[in-house]
């Protein structure tokens, strides 16, 4: 099967920061995307993190980065809803989509928190365990984004008080760029039925076969499958990527470190959910180029938004993201 032609160009950052000096962590990363936007990438993501040293509050960075960029699109790639109020991340969400003037592409999961047992109580210390961390919480969130009932009073209270029905502000185009970020093929179904967008990761869970591309290709095969727009609903594939066209020999040698030490986690599923990584592809532009094109999952996608390591240097990042737009977003067939 012929791949399809590269239509939108990303790229997805952690955002890690140091303990003691997390400012310059956070600067760093909204250089980054500023970067992007300088060499055309048509969108930029950041993951989330809670309790560690990377993006806690992707919604708020994103506010700040959408103040310094006026083009690219802005992503989450992706908030676990069990660590949030739908209601309350809706008005969020709706803020920084109308300060970025539609920009914005949130990305969501559900589930409950990582390490839940260890931070339940100061996350949810009164209602730990009646918290629904199901579908049921992106199907609250969708409502209130769509602009569903959220309350049953509305009007004037008082003199100066106006109070709405629904979440405030209202973004109307929002709701057409949620994404959910899945791993499985019930997920993939899921987000299909229910009318989102999908993003793939370089991590899927193992339930059908032992290679990861044909696997991966399976759940975009099951969400376009059950979505009403079929074929053309969106995929975005997230892959690890190290082009190394400009790169020094001192950076070639780490990227080859880096690539090396991860490479046995993706030679069978890892514990009990069977979960099975990608490998990264390390490389000259043309060389990476041929092996993506022959992955079985990325021939049926048209955005991609590749990862960026996680533990490299602000120069490291900004070789790689111009070795990708200048050399493997071409070589892909993207203009």
């Amino acid at each position: 099967m012929t791949a399809r032609p590269l239509r939108k160009l990303g790229f997805l950052t952690i955002g890690l920061f140091e303990r003691d000096d997390p400012r310059s962590g956070h600067e760093s990363t909204l250089g980054i995307i500023q970067l992007g936007e300088q060499l055309g990438f048509d969108s930029a993501w950041v993951r989330h993190r809670h309790l560690q040293y990377g993006i806690s509050s992707p919604v708020a960075v994103l506010a700040a980065a959408s103040q310094r960029t006026s083009k690219i699109e802005l992503g989450t790639a992706v908030i676990p809803l069990g660590w949030e109020n739908p209601l309350r991340l809706a008005e969020d969400l709706a803020t920084v989509d109308l300060l970025s003037g539609g920009r914005l592409n949130p990305g969501i999961s559900v589930g409950p928190p990582m390490n839940f047992d260890t931070v339940q109580e100061a996350l949810y210390p009164d209602t730990a365990d009646a918290e629904d961390f199901s579908y049921r919480r992106v199907e609250r969130l969708l409502g209130f984004v769509r602009g569903d009932q959220a309350s049953d009073f509305s009007g004037r209270q008082g003199v100066v008080e106006e109070f709405s029905e629904r979440v405030e502000p209202h973004s109307p185009g929002l709701i057409d760029r949620m994404w959910y970020g899945g791993a499985s093929l019930r997920s993939a179904q899921w987000a299909g039925e229910h009318g989102m967008n999908f993003l793939t990761s370089s991590v899927v869970k193992a339930e059908e076969a032992g290679d990861f591309a044909e696997i991966q290709l399976s759940h975009i095969r099951a969400f376009r499958g059950h979505h009403p727009l079929g074929d053309q609903a969106r995929v975005s594939q997230g892959l690890v990527v190290i082009p190394t066209d400009s790169a020094t020999s001192e950076q070639r040698a780490k990227y080859q470190a880096y690539a090396e030490k991860r490479t046995p986690r993706t030679r069978e599923p890892q514990g009990p959910a069977r979960m099975l990584f990608a490998r990264d592809f390390v490389g000259s532009s043309a060389e990476i180029a041929g092996q993506l094109l022959a992955h079985a999952a990325f021939r049926e996608v048209d955005e991609v938004a590749f990862a960026l390591p996680f533990s490299f240097e602000h120069d490291d990042y900004v070789q790689i993201l111009t070795d990708i737009a200048t050399h493997l977003g071409p070589a892909l067939g993207r203009r």
